[in-house]
């Protein structure tokens, strides 16, 4: 049997190593196994591993263990994430091993005061930024990036999905040319390979193997259900994971978020809703409330929850059913993360039988769809974001496992 390295087998300073293991943290995830090493002596890096996978603390920790706190080229390292959510949980995974190395960290993104996020953006020594306000302070002047010597694009593949890589591109360009870039994305075909090869130079690649095509860990159920059953049936599921789970419940509109949510607690289910139109500072406030199990159920669309990366989300419930396989793996990925186990409910109407059992055949959850005595229905494509990998478009890195 082989063992597992440690942190400190991989070179992790012993600052860090002792600050990871106040907050718990005493071995390793694979894909940090595979990447520290590499990432800390300096190499571009290419990272494809599935969310949830400890990939943040793959990144983080070699910045860290990277930088001088008396470097006065500031900011000395640059995280791009696609989500203001995300932005302020990668800060929170960095604060404390940066804190112990000497090194400070600020986190900027839409939806708030552009001159309160520009106070001391340029004097951190680590910036995380959603690309859109970045390239709004950067263009103002208010932040030079020209002494960045690391830049990590973190979830690469949702950046681009979210239609951002023209930011990214202009602050690409901003960037010194010697530096080093660190990409992580749950995939690194098509475009985002296409990317990772202009923006990287001589690049290590290394992946977690994936076996299925989406989340291994999870316990995925169909559930049908009559449109007048979906609330009822929500209720019996969200109390069940009382009061220890969480429960993530995804519906397709906004305005379909704050009516199941407004329904949830007249029935006394504690409930918080987050989507697109709310302020930032209520979608932190709503996100805190979940996060600290205050309440025990998060309304969300996909957009509002693209990059949530809480690990004790043990229920995840398409209430709706997503409109794509890609929606599909992106919600159950919100369960299940960091080695712990859970659960996927998609309610089922016999509208959308025919839709969601095609779906599931595709994702080879067809026996899954029938244990609850529903029939999968003849083949033909419906969803237009299929999960079926395609010809990736890299060239030539080196592949270690």
């Amino acid at each position: 049997m082989t063992t597992m390295p440690s942190f400190r087998d991989l070179g992790v300073s012993d600052a860090v190593v002792d600050t990871l293991a106040a907050r718990g943290i005493g071995a390793p995830f694979p894909i940090q196994v595979m990447v520290i090493e590499d990432a800390t002596a300096g190499r571009d890096t290419l990272a494809r591993s599935k969310t949830g996978s400890g990939k943040t603390l793959g990144f983080a920790i070699p910045i860290v263990d990277q930088l001088d706190p008396d470097d006065r080229n500031r900011p000395a390292a640059l995280v791009l994430v696609p989500t203001r959510e995300l932005a302020t949980q990668v800060r929170g995974e960095f604060a404390d091993i940066a804190k112990a190395k000497g090194l400070t960290v600020k986190a900027v993104y839409g939806g708030t005061s552009v001159s309160e996020q520009s106070k001391g953006v340029g004097s951190v020594h680590i910036l995380i930024a959603t690309p859109g306000r970045l390239d709004d302070l950067a263009q103002r002047k208010m932040v030079r990036l020209d002494g960045v010597r690391i830049f990590v694009l973190d979830e690469a593949d949702r950046m681009l999905d979210m239609g951002f890589q023209p930011q990214v591109d202009r602050i690409v360009r901003r960037l010194p040319k010697d530096r080093q870039t660190m990409f992580f994305s749950a995939t690194l075909d098509g475009a985002v390979g296409r990317i990772a090869e202009v923006y990287t130079r001589d690049p290590v690649l290394h992946e977690v193997e994936l076996e299925g095509k989406t989340v291994e860990e999870a316990d995925h159920r169909f559930v049908p259900v009559g449109s007048h059953e979906k609330l009822t049936k929500l209720i019996e599921l969200a109390r069940a994971e009382e009061p220890d789970g969480l429960s993530l419940v995804f519906v397709n509109t906004k305005r379909a978020v704050d009516s199941l949510a407004r329904q949830l607690r007249a029935e006394g289910v504690p409930t918080v809703a987050m989507h697109g139109d709310m302020t930032q500072q209520a979608r932190e406030k709503a996100l805190q409330r979940f996060e600290d199990k205050h309440v025990g159920v998060l309304i969300a669309t996909d957009v509002a929850a693209r990059g949530l990366d809480l690990d004790d989300i043990t229920l995840v419930v398409n209430y709706d059913p997503p409109q794509d396989d890609k929606g599909y793996v992106h919600r159950v990925g919100r369960t299940a993360r960091a080695g712990r186990t859970g659960t996927s409910v998609t309610f089922v109407t016999p509208e959308q039988l025919g839709d969601v059992s095609r779906m599931a055949a595709r994702l080879d959850l067809h026996e899954e769809f029938e244990h609850e005595g529903m029939k999968v229905a003849a083949p033909r494509t419906v969803f237009s974001g299929s999960t079926r990998g395609r010809r990736s478009g890299l060239r030539g890195p080196k592949r270690r496992r």
